[in-house]
């Protein structure tokens, strides 16, 4: 079936276990120039050689599981129509979609539904020099060592424990630490900060870093080209200097030229350096995200996670975002926070539509639709921050959510579910604008206060500052009067999905009898448990059987989200960890079992996939007669399987 170029942006694939694969579309690509697109694509191949860096990061035995499954899942020799097979091949393809073992997003760890004795017999039927076989290792041996890790329930069962009381570091199996305890992570990096007491620009320290402990001593082994991760780096590094060859203006090709220097030497001033670089640079249309960047994946929220995105602008949606970085200031001076918390000059706010050309790492084959850089305090302050939203993966969004009956099954009358049809996209949208293009950006510390101080919550606060501050701002009068929004009456659309989802339907992603422990999810629980909490605003409802969320007052919501952001800033300000703390663990964690319960059974019914990612283009060079690029085609017809094994091969570089 031909799909037209309508309607392919949002091509459902291929589904398995909770995954939905759609397609994203490079819209305007060919409208680029031809030195626009070499930079697109030698981006494009640095982005992809990070693969197996986020594959190590989330788990230290990921990589070898990943190839020991490749290779039975590749061998003619096994037999693909048995039942153990077929498990093993959705179980293969949900750690490719993670990364890893473990869930992408509730990270606790995948439980195969094929027995270790069909493994086992499988693994002596392949060819044992395709398998990940270290010197003078057997089969018996690979098996004696990942077997428990993929079988036993007990073995390293979550990449990121948050639970409170508990040792973070060694109840989680990310692999930024080894042998490491929380008390001596978080020893070391004080005495770090100690040591650098004053510094007006300091690093992020432990960014680019593994924790361990050699003869009883703790130490850095830092992620360059030439120590650990040092096989991935290299190729990253030799794709972003040809990358500089076509830069578009002299300060991208600096701020490129300080990226692969950061990777040579591991230096995070040389980080910072091309931080400020990358954030003051406005002129070009393609830009990137490339490095040790989110600390999500880290329980003490201070190791950068791989990730790497290209992309483009989108002209037409960047108007939206610029109108509202244009207005930052405004934002700022109104905010309903203490003026003490308040930047009295908001430096350098940028904000673009782009549209996506290439994922890596983190944030593939699931990413994010929106994202605000850099994320040191201070750069923010004295440089600004630039902030994008990913016009093409949240037109693919929201495209394949129509028609689902979701709207229907949980919205509580028909008045509110017009509502949403009405609003709901746009107001996604603008909310993601707000969140990414000023809610970042927006407030400041208090001199002194430690931007690690919040801890494990820290990700979570920061996160829930975000949120409320659009919240706060979709209902306020000035977007109608910027021409964001067409009347006073759209926010209200994203309010009810908002509470909704914080309630109710964010549970669809917990697994039963589990708490919440990802920090945009926690955020959300936070919110809108919080306002529910203080008083008869939000009311949660029963209708034949089912439960669903009223809103009675929505300008009485707009002051809960209010007072609760002035609340959060000051916590953020001042670097308050117990009052964050007890704010998380109060309203952010917990799972009402009935309501979950009832909630999973009424989404079962709709056979829909909680969870969505995508298939990466596949960009191709065309050369002319004399054997030089004359063009970058596109493709968008390569499988999900064939991807990632083709991206085992092409980019595997750590097994």
């Amino acid at each position: 079936m031909k799909n037209t170029q309508e309607d392919f942006s949002y091509e459902a694939g291929e589904r398995f276990a909770d995954i939905q694969l759609l397609r994203y579309r490079l819209n305007g690509f060919e409208q680029l120039t031809l030195s626009q697109k070499k930079l697109v694509y030698c981006l494009s191949q640095a982005t992809l050689y990070g693969r197996d860096i986020t594959f190590d990061q989330f788990g230290r035995y990921n990589l070898r599981i990943r190839k020991m499954l490749e290779t039975v899942f590749t061998d003619p020799k096994v037999d693909r129509l048995s039942p153990d097979f077929r498990a093993m091949e959705t179980y293969l393809k949900r750690v490719w979609f993670s990364s890893g073992i473990y869930h992408h997003y509730g990270s606790e760890k995948f439980q195969p539904e094929f027995s270790k004795e069909w493994l086992y017999d499988a693994l002596h039927t392949v060819s044992a020099a395709e398998l990940p076989l270290r010197e003078n290792e057997t089969v018996d041996m690979l098996c004696a060592e990942l077997f428990p890790v993929i079988f036993d329930e007990t073995v390293l069962p979550k990449r990121v424990n948050k639970a409170d009381g508990q040792d973070l570091l060694l109840t989680s199996a990310c692999n930024f630490y080894q042998g490491v305890t929380q008390k001596e992570a978080e020893d070391f990096y004080q005495h770090m900060k100690q040591a650098d007491k004053g510094n007006q620009e300091p690093p992020s320290y432990g960014l680019n870093s593994t924790l361990v402990k050699k003869d009883g001593k703790v130490q850095e082994e830092t992620w360059t080209v030439d120590g650990r991760y040092g096989k991935a780096l290299r190729p990253i590094v030799y794709w972003l200097e040809q990358a500089m060859n076509v830069a578009e203006n002299e300060r991208q090709r600096q701020a490129i030229a300080y990226l692969v220097d950061y990777y040579k030497t591991g230096d995070l001033k040389t980080f910072n350096d091309y931080c400020i670089a990358w954030v003051g640079e406005h002129e070009g249309r393609i830009d990137f995200v490339n490095g040790f960047i989110e600390v999500y994946g880290d329980p003490l929220g201070l190791k950068g996670s791989w990730e790497g995105i290209v992309e483009y602008k989108d002209l037409e949606a960047t108007r939206r975002t610029q109108t509202i970085s244009a207005n930052a200031q405004w934002f700022e001076d109104h905010s309903p926070v203490d003026a003490r918390f308040r930047k009295p000059h908001v430096k350098g706010v940028t904000a673009n539509a782009i549209c996506a050309a290439m994922l890596g790492g983190d944030e593939y084959p699931s990413t994010a639709i929106g994202i605000n850089l850099p994320n040191a305090d201070w750069i923010r302050a004295q440089h600004g921050s630039k902030s994008i939203t990913i016009s093409n993966i949240t037109d693919a969004y929201n495209k394949a959510a129509r028609g689902s009956g979701f709207r229907d099954e949980f919205v509580v009358d028909e008045s509110t579910v017009r509502l949403i049809d009405k609003y709901g996209d746009m107001c996604d949208t603008l909310h993601t604008d707000l969140h990414e293009c000023l809610g970042h950006g927006s407030g400041r510390l208090l001199p002194g206060t430690d931007p690690d101080a919040l801890k494990a919550y820290g990700n979570t606060i920061e996160e829930a500052r975000a949120d409320l501050f659009g919240l706060y701002y979709i209902a306020d009068p000035k977007l109608v009067e910027l021409g964001l929004l067409p009347d006073g009456e759209a926010y209200k659309s994203h309010y009810y999905t908002y509470i909704m989802n914080g309630l109710m339907t964010q549970l669809i992603r917990i697994q039963p009898g589990n708490q919440i422990e990802e920090a945009h999810m926690r955020n959300r629980a936070l919110i809108a448990q919080w306002c529910y909490r203080q008083g008869d605003v939000i009311q949660l409802v029963k209708h034949e059987g089912k439960t669903y969320v009223r809103i009675s007052d929505y300008a009485q919501l707009r002051t809960l989200f209010a007072r609760l952001l002035a609340e959060i800033q000051r916590i953020k300000s001042e670097g308050d960890y117990e009052a964050a703390r007890q704010l998380v663990e109060a309203y952010g964690v917990k799972v009402d079992a009935a309501l979950h319960q009832e909630v999973l059974a009424r989404y079962r019914k709709l056979n829909l996939a909680p969870y969505k990612g995508f298939v990466n283009p596949v960009l191709t060079p065309v050369y002319d007669d004399k054997d030089e690029i004359c063009d970058i085609s596109v493709s968008y017809d390569e499988s999900y399987v064939h991807q990632m094994l083709r991206y085992g091969k092409e980019y595997g570089t750590l097994v």
